[in-house]
């Protein structure tokens, strides 16, 4: 028969033992929580990395890329100096071109400057001759008291610039920024001569834009008749509200389109 003392050391070495266990139980659990832990910081990790990826491929190359906006050409920026698709200068024959524009129903005489706009003057001949005009809309229109004009011949209708055709450098801008109504100038990307393009901008009331870091606007030429008519038709129905931009811009109210262009 055990003795009381014996039986002490028994419960005593009991005790331990379940004590010993529950020890390990909780150092195992204590090491699989760190594991676990590590396990779910590093996944975190991972998918955070992934997303930030995937966000950063879905907004500078993906669907999500931002559109370019419709000021100026809004086309990507070529290198410092390089023209794409355009023509030689020597197109403009250094001359005075005369013609016709015709803005829905309207017609508006016009005369091109290729004496001091011989760049320009010859990018636009190319597209004339290759028949790009007729049906390019005008897409934003600007009608504040300084600041008043219509802006035309955008490749797909929203402002977008075309990468394959775009040039410098500005050429005829004035030095003291000031576009007089019916002045014809070449629209290009804020701070960036070698993005003159397809894109042109009737002045419809005296107009200040003042120059970037580039300069100024290329003046291509002039409306020398009909610019009354377009000016009654047109701006005095104003902007369509739901198009209005942060810049008080937006496309006119009436629908407006190249109908016909002739140059000789």
């Amino acid at each position: 028969m055990a003795t009381n003392k014996e039986r002490q050391e028994r419960e005593a070495r009991e005790r331990l033992t379940v004590y010993t266990a529950r020890q390990e139980v909780h150092a195992r659990q204590g090491r699989r929580r760190v594991r676990d832990n590590v396990i779910a910081i590093v996944g975190f990790v991972v998918i955070v990395g992934l997303a930030a990826t995937a966000q950063f491929l879905y907004f500078s190359a993906g669907p999500g890329a931002p559109a370019p906006e419709p000021s100026a050409s809004g086309s990507p920026a070529p290198e410092e100096g390089q023209n794409v698709g355009a023509p030689d200068p020597s197109l403009s024959e250094n001359r005075e071109w005369t013609g016709t524009l015709t803005l829905n129903d309207i017609p508006l005489g016009i005369t091109l400057d290729g004496v001091n706009a011989p760049q320009a003057v010859a990018g636009i001949l190319q597209d004339w001759e290759d028949g790009y005009y007729e049906g390019k809309t005008c897409h934003r229109m600007a009608d504040s008291d300084g600041f008043s004009l219509l802006q035309c011949g955008s490749l797909d209708g929203t402002g977008a610039g075309d990468p394959s055709f775009r040039y410098g450098p500005i050429e005829n801008a004035p030095a003291d920024d000031f576009y007089p109504a019916g002045t014809i100038a070449m629209a290009r990307s804020g701070g960036d001569a070698y993005s003159n393009g397809h894109q042109f901008f009737l002045v419809t009331g005296d107009t200040t834009i003042p120059s970037d870091s580039a300069g100024g606007y290329t003046v291509v030429g002039h409306v020398t008749s009909g610019l009354d008519r377009l000016q009654s038709e047109i701006p005095s129905a104003g902007i369509d509200p739901a198009t209005v931009g942060d810049d008080g811009t937006g496309q006119p109210a009436i629908p407006t389109t190249i109908t016909a262009l002739s140059l000789q």
